[in-house]
Formats: structure tokens, C-alpha cells, sequence
């Protein structure tokens, strides 16, 4: 591969919340997520700002991470009627890295300065 043109640039992880395992599934098999209009400026901002975007998935309340995929595109204007009228905006690319339950336990020893040192979960 050629070397990416931002590669001196930050990389960038977000913790990606979910309400339902069903939509964790349609990313895993499409390929895309979609998030609501308050995070795209902020996800979008760290794609063309970092080198690569790193997305950890989680569902509420369900104590893992259900994988990690790669920031693959820009967040778009279209939507999909895949997440249905929910409040989200535009589809975006993911390219999923690992794609298994990792419960919060196997993490604790990370902590986001950002928020606090507190763990990331």
C-alpha cells in the first residue's frame, strides 16, 4: 500500500454506544453506522483531522464491547432506512477490525484522561 497522505496526523478511537445488538448486526453486515446529528461534526472533524478513526462498539447496559471497526468515509447527508427514523443522520462507511463480545472487565485498565481518568466502558 501507498502511505496515507495524513499519516503523520492523530489517530482517533470513539466509543460508539448503541441502543440494540440490531444495529451492531446491520453494521457488522453492511458495512456502515450511522449516529445522530449531534456526533457527526466531532466524527467527521477527527476523519479528516487524524489518520485513521478507530470506532469501539458497545450496546447500553450490556457490559462488553461487541468489537471495533475502522472510520472508512466522511459522514454523508444520506440516511438509511435501516436504523429507521430513530433521530440519526447520515451513513457512513465502517470497516470492521474484530467483530466479538469483550467484556468491560478485560478493559479497565484503560482510562480516558479526557473524562476524568475514569475506565473506558
Amino acid at each position: 500500500k501507498s502511505p496515507s497522505p495524513r499519516q503523520n496526523m492523530p489517530v482517533r478511537y470513539f466509543i460508539m454506544k448503541s441502543s440494540n445488538l440490531q444495529n451492531i448486526d446491520i453494521s457488522q453486515q453492511k458495512g456502515i453506522w450511522s449516529t445522530t446529528p449531534s456526533n457527526e461534526r466531532k466524527l467527521n472533524g477527527a476523519f479528516w483531522e487524524s489518520s485513521v478513526v478507530y470506532l469501539v462498539f458497545s450496546v447500553q447496559g450490556s457490559g462488553c464491547f461487541q468489537g471495533f471497526a475502522r472510520m472508512g468515509s466522511a459522514i454523508g447527508c444520506e440516511k438509511s432506512q435501516d436504523w429507521g427514523s430513530a433521530g440519526f443522520g447520515g451513513v457512513f462507511k465502517v470497516d470492521w477490525i474484530r467483530k466479538e463480545s469483550i467484556p468491560f472487565q478485560f478493559a479497565h485498565h484503560l482510562l480516558n484522561p479526557w473524562n476524568d481518568s475514569k475506565k473506558v466502558q
